[in-house]
């Protein structure tokens, strides 16, 4: 876990979902790859031959962006393929329950976060996928809202699903702590907002935030 900032006064934490409120190597790869292998299927391509172009195109972004991260629904959207056409395929191809189970740890958590602050997530796949991940933990009810792709069109770190998280919570940046595990897609933004923020390394430094919050 690395603490960058926590605001004087916190009212809202804004969770990222996939990697961040569970650990699961195997469902974090095939998010990617099942969008992968649809690109693939619909432009005659090989599997393989779209996992490095997917690769490619990601080491030059960084490389001419300072080593800055890019979403994958944004390489695609350079590739062609609108942010509306990612949104339909992640709504039927991605299937959580075939990965995750519930979190009693995860659980016991948020539950004591519940009591201070409100608690919204902020994600790059659409309110529907999202939603099944987070009822496959069995945490759903303790986010009565979700920003997703499908809410501003926009794939973080672009400003619109933050902004759009404070408008739901009605918090002022200043009073929101972002939460997630990769720091380019995350935090550096809502850092740049005004906001708190914490990179962690996947669920298990997530159980942790009642010692430090």
């Amino acid at each position: 876990m690395k603490i960058y900032k926590i605001p004087d006064d916190l009212q809202t934490i804004i969770f990222d979902i996939d990697s961040t409120l569970y650990t699961n190597a195997a469902y974090a790869f095939e998010q990617v790859d099942c969008q992968v292998r649809e690109y693939a299927r619909i432009t005659g391509m090989t599997a393989d031959e779209a996992r490095k172009k997917v690769l490619n195109y990601r080491k030059e972004f960084a490389a001419k962006n300072d080593g800055k991260k890019v979403s994958l629904g944004n390489t695609l959207l350079s590739f062609g393929i609108p942010i509306q056409q990612s949104v339909e395929w992640r709504k039927t191809l991605l299937e959580p329950k075939n990965f995750l189970s519930d979190d009693e740890k995860l659980k016991e958590t948020l539950e004591e976060l519940q009591k201070k602050y409100k608690l919204i997530c902020v994600t790059n796949n659409p309110v529907l996928p999202a939603r099944k991940t987070l009822d496959a933990l069995d945490v759903s009810s303790f986010f009565p809202e979700i920003v997703g792709l499908d809410t501003c069109f926009k794939s973080k770190p672009a400003l619109e699903p933050f902004q759009k998280a404070c408008e739901i919570t009605a918090s002022a940046p200043e009073n929101c702590l972002a939460i997630g595990d990769r720091y380019d897609m995350d935090i550096a933004l809502p850092l740049e907002m005004g906001m708190g923020g914490i990179l962690v390394t996947g669920v298990e430094e997530v159980y942790t935030l009642n010692k430090v919050l």
